[in-house]
């Protein structure tokens, strides 16, 4: 059974620099989508409308701690983030000017690269990974250049209204 597997597509532009100054937007996900990084918890109280929060688990708090510390990285801002049950969002801003740039340097990533963002993202599962023990995400991620204002705003909104959206979306899924 010599079933060739799928190829994956690249979902990377071919030829830009994930060092170039800028916002960033990016999804990393957990393996086979378990949802164990926090519970998004309903609005307490009778006719309550604030919005459903999240509570972090202990896995959840870990990650936490090494995304937060992905701005000890020189030229690295964790501008937004949400750590939702099965996955992460984050708006990142990179300053190239203030990041020392490894020469020769290889990584183990699967695309190996000495670019900012891929180097911020697997250093933060390494991380995390080493702490918890075993390998909690999914491969690679997903990065979304943030090219505007507007884009931006649409970014960091898509962030504020992802728990209201998963609430209310299990809240009406469930049978």
């Amino acid at each position: 059974m010599n079933q060739e597997l799928p190829k994956r597509k690249d979902l990377r532009l071919k030829q830009y620099d994930y060092s170039s100054k800028g916002a960033y937007f990016v999804t990393i996900c957990i393996k086979n989508r378990k949802r164990i990084l926090s519970d998004i918890i309903k609005p307490v109280g009778v006719g309550a409308l604030d919005d459903p929060q999240i509570r972090l688990t202990e896995i959840g708090k870990i990650t936490e701690k090494y995304l937060l510390s992905s701005e000890n990285i020189p030229g690295v801002k964790i501008d937004r983030y949400i750590i939702m049950p099965d996955h992460i969002h984050i708006i990142i801003f990179l300053y190239p000017d203030e990041y020392a740039k490894r020469k020769n340097g290889s990584s183990k990533a699967p695309t190996p690269t000495n670019e900012m963002l891929p180097h911020i993202v697997s250093t933060f599962k390494r991380f995390c990974n080493k702490e918890l023990g075993n390998n909690i995400f999914q491969r690679g991620y997903i990065e979304h250049i943030i090219r505007d204002r507007e884009d931006y705003e649409t970014k960091t909104k898509y962030i504020y209204e992802n728990p209201i959206h998963w609430y209310y979306n299990e809240l009406y899924t469930k049978k």
